[in-house]
């Protein structure tokens, strides 16, 4: 059975120019591409299935991420359902020289795994073997509840 750490994913974008809005800085709709495609491959990988994105919940954005800098998302599995996979992920941005790391943005996602025919499918039960993934599992939950509390 996959493991919450089984399912965390990190990659990393440098900022160039043509991702840009006019103010010099990351296009939020590039931030949501990155975000939601770790997060198909987090799904996919727990789900051994592949996953369409069902939900992309409260996307919250923080701060900028400026051309130059890198953007790095992070994106792990932390509750399943019977077809449904939730996803956490966080993006940051991050100083290539130094590796200074700030949050920028944040959000979780509903994926839904699906056969060859695009039917949903059922996935494997989510298990926490760790204290790191019992810690990851709890803080994505805090969070999905303090979204739904707003």
């Amino acid at each position: 059975m996959p493991t919450v750490l089984d399912t965390r994913l990190e990659n990393r974008w440098m900022v160039e120019p043509n991702h840009a809005n006019h103010l010099g800085t990351t296009h939020g709709g590039n931030v949501l591409k990155w975000m939601d495609e770790l997060g198909a491959l987090s799904a996919m990988r727990f789900a051994g299935e592949q996953c369409v994105t069902a939900r992309m919940d409260q996307v919250n954005f923080k701060r900028p991420i400026p051309v130059g800098d890198t953007a790095v998302v992070e994106a792990y599995v932390y509750d399943a359902g019977e077809s449904s996979v939730r996803v956490r992920l966080v993006a940051y941005r991050e100083d290539p020289e130094t590796g200074e790391r700030e949050r920028t943005t944040e959000s979780h996602s509903v994926y839904v795994a699906v056969d060859e025919d695009l039917s949903p499918t059922s996935v494997p039960e989510l298990t926490v073997d760790s204290e790191r993934g019992r810690t990851l599992r709890e803080a994505a939950l805090s969070d999905a509840r303090a979204d739904v509390e707003l």
